[in-house]
């Protein structure tokens, strides 16, 4: 069928439709089982685990070498207007506010949003989710929803451990290889952060950061075809809405927190 053919274009706008109507109910779904997902904390702490634990090792690696690239490319931009000892607060500002919830994200889509997908989309392949309906259990408040609150307390933190092990980075190469005073160094960053319009909009960007992979994740895997390729394609999928996901939320957080 010719792809301008208007019934052809129709069926595209109709299929896309019944996917948003889908992904809307499945999100309403899962918060509004948030307190029976909270009344079986050992299935949330699992999760914590296998997203959290499996993720750290990533996650620091990424942190420290961020925050070398920070303090090099600060220090030299800094230098050129006498004001190299403004340098912690220019890693940590970008680290809370930018890079720590971004590029978390961005990696938390690409190791636990993936795991997620993909066994999610095992299990509806081997028929697990279709068994548990059967046995009239739901697998959206038994699977999908301890998975969505742990992806949702998961990625707070896991950006929290970017951001330090960021700013240690730069202390590191800044301090102990350059040669910035440290007093400097610590003093600038305590004067110039601010509790509640770095760190805070930092730690909420974090938040809704963790809920949007996690629930693109979760969706992908649902949603998916039974069959190898299904899984594979949405596996791909979930990386790449997520990571666009993130990236225009990013746009639209920095432009409400950060324009006043």
């Amino acid at each position: 069928m010719n792809p301008l053919h208007p019934a052809h274009i129709g069926a595209v706008v109709r299929k896309q439709l019944i996917n948003m109507g889908m992904g809307a109910r499945l999100l309403w779904q899962l918060l509004t089982l948030m307190g029976p997902a909270l009344r079986r904390p050992r299935l949330i702490g699992d999760q914590i685990h296998f997203l959290g634990n499996y993720s750290l090792a990533i996650i620091g690696v990424s942190g420290l070498f961020v925050g070398f690239v920070l303090g090099l490319q600060g220090y030299y931009i800094l230098q050129r207007y006498g004001s190299s000892e403004a340098l912690g607060m220019m890693v940590a500002l970008s680290l809370l506010r930018e890079l720590g919830p971004v590029v978390t994200a961005l990696l938390f889509a690409g190791r636990a949003g993936t795991a997620l997908t993909a066994e999610i989309g095992l299990m509806k392949a081997g028929e697990q989710l279709s068994a548990m309906e059967m046995m009239a259990v739901d697998p959206v408040k038994r699977i999908l929803a301890p998975r969505f609150w742990a992806g949702l307390i998961t990625m707070p933190l896991l950006a929290a451990v970017f951001s330090a092990v960021g700013i240690m980075g730069g202390w590191l190469v800044g301090v102990v290889m350059i040669g910035v005073d440290s007093g400097a160094f610590w003093g600038q960053m305590q004067s110039g952060v601010d509790w509640w319009a770095d760190l805070g909009n930092g730690v909420m960007k974090s938040f809704v950061f963790g809920l949007a992979v996690t629930f693109v994740a979760l969706l992908e895997g649902y949603a998916a075809k039974p069959t190898p390729e299904g899984v594979s394609r949405a596996t791909t999928r979930t990386v790449v809405v997520a990571s666009l996901t993130v990236l225009g939320l990013d746009f639209l957080m920095t432009a409400t927190m950060f324009s006043i």
